[in-house]
């Protein structure tokens, strides 16, 4: 399933994207289902299961008809990786990590497909991050690796919008990282069973058409698996929690010349299996 949050007649609402232009409205496909995601991921296979015969319903809503929002508008956490591409980490001079380099965005920075992103008026140097995201799906604490994939529920394509000016002003990265709009992620949540093995996606970021990131997720340092289990180790994982597995290389702040954002640009991020974010870029 491609799971997403849409405003239909001013009601916010969850369902489902069937085939390319139409949407299914589990509220009025099966009432009993929660009314938001992370109440779906909550309500574990059961809701899922029932979530999938919803799917199913001929009665559908015209994608142009409603208002795409994140996937889950308002996660708990969203948890972030560093240089987990090692030619990312080598682009950026920076050695290949030994464990994985955490950080943190926050609700405030989340943005859906078509919504602006912001080039604040403090930052000339606003770059772009095309990232794999996961979504947790039931609680997990101290997952091994081996069972990991188990614990998730769906995947997503996320733009790690960074400004550089702010990020490296000091060792701790969380104030380049988390302005408003900062973290676009959908369109859909896709379903772990429609995408199998995640650590085997094409992933391309391009602007105003331009490729600036080409890479695949068989070069993440820390696949998925490994990324929950070095997570569960320190924290609880609850359902809807976010995880966004870090950028290949391509950066705007490694290019010659730099390339950073500009007003008027267009953001596409593709992931195989998971669609296309696509994000305007605004001033301030």
């Amino acid at each position: 399933m491609k799971l997403v949050t849409f405003v239909h007649n001013g009601s916010t609402r969850i369902g489902a994207l069937v085939g390319a232009d139409r949407v299914v409205d589990f509220s009025q496909a099966d009432p009993s289902l929660p009314g938001d995601m992370i109440g779906l991921l909550r309500g574990g296979e059961a809701a899922l299961a029932a979530a999938r015969q919803a799917a199913g319903s001929s009665q559908t809503i015209a994608l142009a008809d409603v208002k795409l929002l994140a996937p889950v508008p308002h996660p708990d956490k969203i948890i972030c990786i560093g240089l987990n591409y090692s030619d990312h980490a080598a682009e950026t001079g920076q050695p290949i990590p030994k464990f994985p380099i955490v950080f943190s965005k926050y609700s405030n920075t989340v943005i859906a497909t078509g919504e602006n992103i912001v080039l604040p008026r403090v930052s000339n140097e606003v770059d772009y991050e095309a990232e794999l995201g996961f979504v947790i799906g039931k609680t997990a604490r101290h997952v091994s690796a081996a069972n990991a994939l188990e614990y998730i529920a769906g995947y997503m394509p996320i733009n790690d919008v960074s400004a550089r000016d702010y990020q490296t002003r000091i060792s701790q990265w969380t104030m380049g990282k988390t302005f408003d709009t900062f973290a676009p992620m959908g369109p859909a949540l896709v379903t772990s069973d429609e995408v199998g093995d995640p650590g085997n996606l094409a992933i391309n970021l391009t602007i105003n058409g331009e490729t600036l990131q080409n890479s695949n997720t068989n070069k993440l340092i820390f696949g998925v698996p490994q990324l929950v289990e070095a997570l569960t180790e320190v924290m609880t994982l609850q359902p809807g929690d976010v995880v966004s597995t870090g950028t290949p290389p391509g950066v705007g702040m490694a290019r010659n010349p730099k390339r950073y954002m500009r007003p008027g640009d267009v953001v596409n991020i593709t992931i195989e299996k998971l669609g296309t974010l696509s994000n305007p870029v605004v001033a301030e």
